[in-house]
């Protein structure tokens, strides 16, 4: 092989090594940084603190739906139950109220399920492995329905009344 093809060869193979490691370097980042706490998607309502399944005093209830998340896989989550308020999160950071630690596929601060005024919905925020519904991929807030099952990292949950 002539000498500038090899040449062209080992800079593209350094330029692709350089990426993987900036790839690397970037998801070392992502899942070892404090948890930030998410907006809020309705600025009408007041925020609550994540994790909290308590309404602010003279806030109306929110609207009759789904009341609980089911632990349904792996072995770790089964039959664990998570009761639903105004909004919560999805993570291993012990202020999570859905905590996760021993999932190491779910990230820090990984999704959170609130509702608004035509429902519960699931979003995920930004995780590394991604959260789905059904099986399908959540790339924005999407609403929830009783016997949906929401995936996050390898724990699977089931909503429940």
């Amino acid at each position: 092989m002539p000498d500038p093809v090899q040449a062209l060869i080992k800079y593209v193979l350094l330029a692709l090594l350089y990426l993987f490691m900036l790839r690397v370097i970037r998801a070392v980042w992502v899942e070892t940084r404090q948890p930030q706490a998410a907006p809020s998607m309705s600025p009408a309502s007041p925020p609550t603190p994540y994790g909290s399944n308590h309404q602010a005093p003279g806030s109306p209830k929110p609207p009759p739906g789904p009341e609980k998340l089911v632990g349904v896989s792996p072995a770790e989550v089964k039959n664990r139950e998570f009761p639903l308020g105004a909004e919560l999160t999805v993570g291993r950071a012990p202020g999570c109220a859905i905590f996760l630690e021993e999932d190491t596929f779910v990230s820090q601060l990984h999704a959170r399920v609130f509702r608004r005024d035509d429902g519960l919905f699931v979003e995920d925020l930004g995780s590394t492995n991604g959260t789905f519904l059904n099986g399908v991929k959540v790339t924005a807030p999407v609403k929830l329905s009783k016997g949906d099952k929401v995936q996050f990292g390898k724990s699977t949950l089931e909503v429940r009344k």
